[in-house]
């Protein structure tokens, strides 16, 4: 559960990490908030922090869950390639919107395995 529990928190800090890169390019790109337009590579980065918090919501429970009912380990290294898929995003978005498959489909498909598969193992576990 120790290995679940630090790929979650290193889920989070990259998150936070995405923020202060959002921070940053509001300062360099003269974009005040509360707004989320303005300049195109801030709204790129700022795109990148949403889309990951968006994700998040999912990823989060489904590990949790998933680590507690099916396989601790499964769940944690699912973790592991979401991080790495977001870090893959954030590259090829902020060079390209257009090249972002690779980097998306390193993220949703770890949390499409452990939505899925843990949903199969808690209903035939109840059933």
């Amino acid at each position: 559960m120790e290995l679940l529990s630090l790929v979650i928190l290193l889920a989070l800090l990259q998150y936070i990490y995405f923020a202060i890169l959002v921070g940053k390019a509001r300062g360099t790109y003269n974009v005040d908030a509360p707004a989320t337009t303005g300049h195109e590579v801030f709204e790129r980065q700022y795109r990148v922090q949403m889309n990951t918090l968006e994700l998040l919501l999912v990823l989060l429970p489904c590990m949790v869950i998933f680590g507690q009912h099916v396989r601790v380990d499964v769940a944690a290294y699912a973790g592991f390639v979401f991080i790495i898929g977001r870090f893959v995003f954030l590259k090829s978005y902020m060079a390209d919107p257009k090249k972002r498959t690779v980097g998306f489909l390193l993220s949703i498909l770890p949390i499409l395995v452990l939505l899925l598969w843990g949903i199969f193992s808690l209903a035939t576990k109840i059933i």
